[in-house]
């Protein structure tokens, strides 16, 4: 079956190693989507690693991280050296900074102006993922006296939570702007923005894409307490939702992760929006090339979970063995997605009110009927992606083939979980046309018999009027009816 799984899988790209074998190898492997880390890269060589990947093959979709509004501390003093030495119980004068002072031995800077007007006395800050923990122990208006807990070498540039308190961030910063407008030059598909906290946060990416009319469809990162405060607002606001659980992890106890990962991921889910598991899934594979048994059961159960798609990230931007990363997480999906007692369809849970509820039910009636008749692919045309995505969200068993009218509703629907999809290079004015193509993709991977039957979920009007109707038909009448319709074309 064509790439055997209905995971997806997300990999980093890095433009040092970024070649036309290398993304082919890749692809071939199993990448379903690119990912680009705007943390790491700059313009230039972000241009090279969608020029490189559209030349292997222009339907891989792909995405870009943005910075995000973060706290970082400012650059250590450069006659201190590399990095500054603490132990537990010193104290230090905490300040904001527009990032032009350095951190000494006395002061650490941080980049945000307004940071201690925020920050409370008696509030944790936490240094390089929490590899270093201050207490806030006092305060002024100018600084916070605060004490070191844990101690350890502090490091140019290292990025600071504080858990359980809101800082006065923007939404996007200029950096991020800027590569906002870059993607949109660039021809990408999806913008995963990082650190957002509400459905504020979204519409200020969006309104830079508006402005540009701009198709780009956005990612919110969950990374932090107050976008889990805020998780139904800005699952409705986004198109989709990444779980990054390297910052995650450090706002919240460990512990707590699984069972805010699954919460997110149901919420994805009720409300038709592709879910993303991302952070460390197989990180012994950068320098190892097997995984460890605790990390093949993570991917595991993400799968299990039913997300879109699990994300790699080290591994195959920087790892020792990214083919082999990317191969190792599509074996463990088509694995995982055999157990057929487990990966039941789900049409009968509440499902959260859409705006498009027609789509809606015919999606389900057509997931439904894969449940009580031996249906053996679902096929559907799509303008804009939203059937497939609706398909998807129903987690049939049965693979959806979406025959899309445009590179970019290919693109994104390569993110949503158990569809394929193809693209027509036409567009025609009869409501069956698309079943030629999806039948001619079909004969190449896989040998249809003419008693096969087919869900189709179409549109009477034609992809611009959306979904109207699920037909039911067996190979040989859909072959009959596609000869007539390539025989009418012909006579015109």
């Amino acid at each position: 079956m064509y790439r055997m799984k209905k995971t997806k899988v997300v990999a980093t790209m890095s433009d040092f190693r970024c070649t036309d074998e290398f993304v082919r190898n890749l692809y071939d492997a199993g990448m379903d989507v690119v990912r680009i880390n705007s943390a790491h890269v700059t313009e230039e060589a972000a241009t090279r690693i969608v020029e490189t990947v559209h030349r292997v093959n222009p339907s891989i979709p792909i995405m870009i991280d943005t910075k995000g509004p973060e706290i970082r501390v400012t650059t250590i003093d450069a006659a201190l050296g590399e990095a500054i030495p603490f132990a537990a119980g010193d104290r230090v004068a905490v300040r904001g900074s527009d990032g032009s002072d350095a951190t000494v031995r006395d002061t650490i800077y941080m980049n945000v102006p307004g940071i201690v007007a925020d920050i409370p006395v008696g509030a944790r800050m936490l240094i390089a993922d929490g590899e270093l923990e201050l207490r806030v122990v006092g305060k002024s208006d100018e600084a916070l006296e605060c004490q070191f807990v844990t101690g350890g070498a502090l490091r140019s540039r290292k990025s600071v939570n504080v858990p359980g308190v809101s800082i006065d961030l923007p939404s996007v910063t200029d950096k991020d702007r800027r590569f906002i407008e870059w993607a949109v030059r660039n021809d990408v598909d999806f913008i995963a923005h990082s650190f957002v906290r509400s459905a504020r946060d979204i519409a200020a990416v969006q309104a830079i894409l508006d402005a540009h009319r701009s198709p780009i469809k956005i990612i919110s990162k969950i990374e932090n307490q107050e976008g889990l405060d805020r998780i139904d607002e800005i699952i409705e606001a986004s198109y989709g939702i990444m779980v990054a659980r390297g910052d995650l992890g450090v706002e919240l106890p460990a512990e707590a992760i699984p069972n805010t990962q699954r919460r997110i991921v149901e919420k994805c889910i009720a409300a038709k929006r592709p879910v993303i598991i991302a952070t460390q899934m197989l990180y012994s594979m950068v320098r190892s090339p097997r995984p460890t048994r605790a990390e093949v059961s993570d991917v595991a159960s993400a799968i299990y979970e039913r997300v879109d798609a699990v994300m790699l990230s080290d591994e195959t931007a920087m790892g020792d063995y990214p083919v082999e990363a990317v191969q190792t997480m599509s074996r463990i999906a088509r694995e995982i997605e055999r157990d057929e007692t487990h990966f039941k369809p789900i049409i009968d849970i509440d499902m959260v009110s859409v705006n498009h509820e027609i789509t809606a039910q015919l999606a389900r009636s057509a997931v439904r009927a894969c449940t009580n008749l031996p249906v053996r692919y679902v096929i559907l045309d799509t303008k804009t992606g939203r059937t497939g995505r609706y398909l998807a969200a129903f987690r049939g068993r049965k693979t959806v083939v979406a025959v899309c009218y445009s590179l970019h509703a290919q693109r994104i629907l390569s993110l949503s979980y158990g569809v394929v999809p193809i693209l027509r290079n036409q567009e025609v004015d009869d409501k069956y046309h698309f079943l030629v193509d999806a039948l001619e993709f079909l004969d190449q991977w896989s040998r249809l018999r003419n008693d096969d039957l087919l869900a189709i979920v179409g549109g009477s009007f034609g992809p611009d009027g959306g979904a109207s109707y699920v037909e039911l038909a067996d190979v040989r009448n859909i072959r009959a009816r596609n000869a007539q319709l390539v025989a009418g074309q012909n006579m015109e």
